[in-house]
């Protein structure tokens, strides 16, 4: 098979002997002579799940000939497949769905490794990542761990790294990127019961990220996990992530320049339920621990039966809009110690015919936090807690327009609160067997203005 790669007028000598070599490994004795697409067969893999095929499969990528395909079969690896992009030029490894890789070894079962060092303007990105190493695939493959360390695929140093139709099942981590990556897409893929992490953002200096129509479930560590690093630009959309510890976790605590300019948006994120479990917790903590990272939109979203629904902490810049939240086992929402968060319309509560719905409380909780607006949310059937709305050692909060019914012991409550807004809001609860309640709360704090307000229901004398 020949390839021909037209080289750059100015290259490396190093990347022009690179381009040379992979040219003449294309055609090399291993190449079928009737210039059929090659297959990893061609090279010695026999894929029959107990053969080991690790030497075959890293003679095809070795012979640099760009597609590595793995017709139907399992193939048995005891190391990882080695793919170092500015040696064996740009790659891809190719199944149709048919083809299952079983990781009996520890490490990745596919490792990818660039030398790109730029960010993603096409200014920083050299001759020779272009040439040899940009945009490296895997698709259409199933990876299946067989050993305690086994991972699917780990990426350090690429430019624009693609990862479509892969299934990674009973490995530690899912996809594991590390060090340095540029413009990634993780799509269509199933990151399902790892005993780590489905997609793991590994204290990755990353930016432009996408997470696409995937399904990330029950992976002991969590669904997607962001920890230090330097992470700009992640968007997730239309996803199944669920069952996971905490779904999406962004924990840039005690990092020097961590997470932010995060969307997640149009995703079913549920279950789980264990201790400290979330759906979404973001902590935006600098590495001093003050409140400093966000950029963060979650909109559009189902959210439900976690310990916490969204869980937002030292952050700053948050939008939350458009979710339909309930059967949070302790908060539906909790904010603390963040500021300029805006929470828009969404729905919060239960719903009596989902599986221990009256095992939640479904609190909303902001506190130690300051510069907060909050509007047209429906919150109902929040049970246990002080009040529906709890807002407690908090400065320049603006609630505005909401729907706060039928909770238990109080609608609003605001303790210690100050140079704050409340109006406009419909706070009830005409449940028929209510022995007490009040619709807002007030204990301490000053400088508040509370008007406007249509208050009804079942009251202690004295309230405020």
């Amino acid at each position: 098979m020949k390839q021909n790669r037209k080289l750059p007028a100015v290259l490396a000598p190093t990347a022009v002997l690179v381009a040379i070599a992979c040219m003449i490994g294309a055609q090399g004795p291993s190449t079928p002579a009737n210039n059929a697409t090659p297959t990893v067969r061609d090279f010695g893999a026999i894929g029959d799940g107990k053969a080991d095929d690790t030497a075959a499969i890293q003679r095809a990528v070795d012979a640099c000939i760009g597609d590595i395909r793995l017709p139907r079969g399992v193939y048995r690896i005891t190391r990882p497949i080695l793919i170092e992009l500015d040696k064996v030029g740009f790659m891809s490894i190719i199944g149709s769905g048919t083809a299952q890789i079983i990781m009996a070894g520890p490490g990745p079962a596919l490792k990818f490794v660039g030398t790109h060092g730029g960010t993603a303007s096409p200014s920083t990105v050299k001759p020779n990542v272009w040439l040899n190493q940009r945009m490296p695939t895997v698709d259409g493959i199933v990876i299946v761990g067989d050993h305690e360390e086994a991972v699917g695929i780990e990426a350090t140093g690429t430019m624009k790294l693609i990862v479509t139709r892969v299934t990674v099942r009973e490995a530690l981590h899912g996809i594991h990127l590390t060090t340095r990556n540029r413009n990634v897409i993780v799509s269509n893929c199933h990151l399902y019961k790892n005993r780590g992490v489905g997609l793991y953002l590994d204290d990755v200096n990353l930016h432009q990220i996408n997470v696409t129509g995937c399904h990330i479930s029950y992976n002991a560590a969590g669904g997607i996990v962001v920890r230090a690093g330097n992470v700009r630009n992640l968007q997730v959309s239309g996803c199944d992530i669920e069952g996971n510890t905490v779904n999406v976790l962004v924990d840039s605590d005690g990092a020097k320049y961590a997470t932010a300019e995060v969307a997640i948006v149009g995703c079913t994120l549920q279950h789980s339920g264990g201790p400290n479990s979330a759906n979404v917790r973001f902590i935006g903590a600098d590495d001093e621990g003050n409140r400093c990272w966000g950029h963060l939109t979650i909109a559009d979203n189902v959210l439900s039966d976690v310990e916490t629904n969204i869980d937002i902490q030292k952050a700053r810049d948050v939008s939350i809009v458009g979710n339909t939240i309930w059967t949070g086992y302790k908060y539906n929402l909790r904010i603390q110690d963040s500021s300029n968060v805006v929470v828009g319309p969404n729905v919060l509560g239960r719903n009596p015919r989902y599986r221990d719905a009256e095992k939640a409380d479904n609190a909303i909780l902001i506190a130690d936090s300051d510069d907060i607006t909050l509007n047209g949310l429906h919150v109902h059937s929040v049970h246990r807690a002080p009040a529906g709305m709890v807002i407690e050692n908090c400065r320049r909060m603006n609630v505005t327009n909401c729907s706060i019914l039928d909770c238990d012991t109080a609608g609003v409550l605001l303790k210690n609160v100050s140079a704050s807004r409340v109006s406009d809001c419909l706070i009830r609860n005409d449940l028929p067997k209510v022995e007490s309640w009040q619709p807002l709360v007030v204990k301490g704090g000053s400088g508040n203005m509370i008007v406007d307000n249509l208050l009804g229901g079942k009251r202690k004398r004295g309230h405020h």
